[in-house]
């Protein structure tokens, strides 16, 4: 029996694993979580959790499982796991996908600093808090905040679906926990009340949190925009469909 190993931890994983079962009842799916949120939802299926010991420990693990198709959906910024799984299924011929939603692209009205990385990010908001006081609104999640640590004219207003330790955040941060997806008209009234000035938020791709985006072009705010690591070589799709049909050419019959 074909069994395919899904790394996951992402809404699209969990469609994608949905819409795989619907599609293929018979195929044996595996859906590998890092283990860092606490309360996940989850699909009904084979739940593995915790890391392989990089590309070598991940290929082991697709010889000794009988892995027959490898789909890598977990978050476009989880750089060193995608890399990891196109490195192990190279060295065992297993097929790979990576299944990642495209990400959104500035629009007219938008008032976009792009960022490489958190502390080009930390940089944009010390320049712009240079004249005044500034509330940041940070949406990178809350295993990404030490970098904006040190910002001394900067307010900061962290959301995040689980409670971040309090090392983690900014010297008087304050949390704000919620769970997506988010309604442009709700990000506004949110970034109205809150007296957001600025937004830092990673290019998730997708609808579930593009509300923010929307609201802030319609608010004329600006936003620091962490700019996506670059995908390994390999097969790439953005959506559920596409990753549905990979999986039938390749090992569902």
């Amino acid at each position: 029996m074909a069994r395919v190993l899904v790394l996951g931890g992402t809404d699209l994983a969990n469609a994608f694993v949905t819409a795989l079962q619907v599609a293929h009842p018979d195929l044996e799916i595996v859906l590998s979580l890092a283990g860092r949120t606490r309360n996940p939802k989850l699909p009904d299926c084979a739940i593995r959790t915790g890391g392989f010991g990089g590309a070598e420990g991940l290929a082991a693990y697709l010889r000794e499982e009988g892995i027959t198709a490898l789909v890598d959906a977990t978050h476009p910024y989880a750089a060193q796991i995608s890399a990891n799984a196109a490195k192990a299924a190279s060295a065992t011929g297993t097929p790979c996908l990576h299944l990642v939603r495209p990400a959104w692209e500035q629009a007219p009205g938008d008032n976009w600093h792009h960022a490489r990385d958190y502390e080009e990010a930390a940089k944009h908001l010390d320049e712009l808090s240079q004249t005044h006081p500034l509330t940041v609104f940070l949406t990178v999640g809350r295993q990404e905040l030490k970098p904006f640590h040190h910002l001394m004219n900067c307010t900061h207003v962290v959301r995040s679906v689980e409670q971040p330790d309090e090392a983690e955040l900014p010297p008087g941060a304050r949390v704000v926990l919620a769970r997506g997806p988010f309604r442009e008209e709700d990000e506004a009234a949110f970034l109205k009340e809150n007296r957001i000035d600025v937004i830092v938020s990673k290019n998730s791709g997708g609808t579930a949190t593009y509300g923010k985006i929307l609201a802030a072009r319609t608010l004329r705010m600006p936003v620091v925009m962490m700019e996506r690591p670059p995908l390994p070589d390999g097969e790439t799709v953005g959506d559920v469909e596409s990753a549905v049909r990979w999986v039938a050419v390749h090992h569902a019959s």
